[in-house]
């Protein structure tokens, strides 16, 4: 999941960002609403974390541009100021939910949770394929009942495959959804993580090509019988 931060106190940024990070979100920062108007038309992000208190351009303005321009995906605000007016504001705007600074990372953590399920409402939150299973809640995943341990940007990665099934994903358009764009890795580590998402697959009972290379392309899940 790719989550944008828009707060310009440098300090909590970095804090929320790392914090995050260690849940397996990949998070990309920005300091002024303006930024933030740009990036979100430049990448897909799943979920908007969104200061109220923004240089250049606030985020209830931010917000409500973003809606108006047919933006769907959620947005949560956070605000230092713990009043009923500021709280309908933002959700006026268009936010889906908000959280009063300072912030308590865990009920951050778990408002975040319940608004990427909301988005994910369309069916069931596991993502099976064959006999593979995702679970996004609990980070658990399985090959017909067999745990299958996989590290952060391994589990990321198939995630991201089963999520878009057949559709293939270039290793460029898998850098850009999984790693930060601050620090973007060559394309030759995707990869390595590809490579070693197969073994441990392949350990766990599944077929070789379960994950497809499409030459020239990039990488899908293999086509169910």
């Amino acid at each position: 999941m790719r989550i944008l931060l828009v707060e310009d106190d440098l300090l909590l940024a970095e804090a929320l960002a790392e914090a995050l990070g260690d849940q397996q979100y990949m998070v990309d920062v920005v300091g002024d609403g303006e930024s933030a108007w740009s990036q979100v038309k430049m990448v897909e992000y799943d979920l908007i974390v969104l200061d109220v208190m923004l240089p250049k351009l606030d985020g209830i303005s931010l917000c409500r541009r973003l809606r108006s321009f047919g933006y769907g995906q959620p947005i949560l605000m956070l605000t230092a100021r713990d009043t009923s007016m500021d709280k309908v504001g933002g959700l006026d705007a268009g936010a889906d939910d908000y959280v009063v600074k300072p912030v308590d990372f865990f009920e951050l953590s778990a408002r975040l949770r319940a608004l990427l399920r909301r988005g994910n409402s369309s069916g069931t939150p596991v993502l099976e394929w064959g006999g593979l299973s995702l679970d996004p809640s609990t980070y658990d995943v399985s090959y017909e009942g067999e745990m299958v341990q996989l590290t952060p940007k391994e589990y990321s990665i198939l995630e991201l495959l089963m999520r878009n099934g057949r559709r293939v994903l270039s290793r460029s358009a898998i850098v850009e959804r999984i790693w930060s764009l601050a620090d973007p890795p060559s394309e030759d580590t995707v990869k390595t993580h590809i490579k070693s998402l197969r073994q441990k697959l392949r350990a766990a009972g599944a077929p070789n090509d379960i994950v497809e290379t499409v030459h020239g392309f990039g990488y899908r899940l293999k086509h169910l019988p």
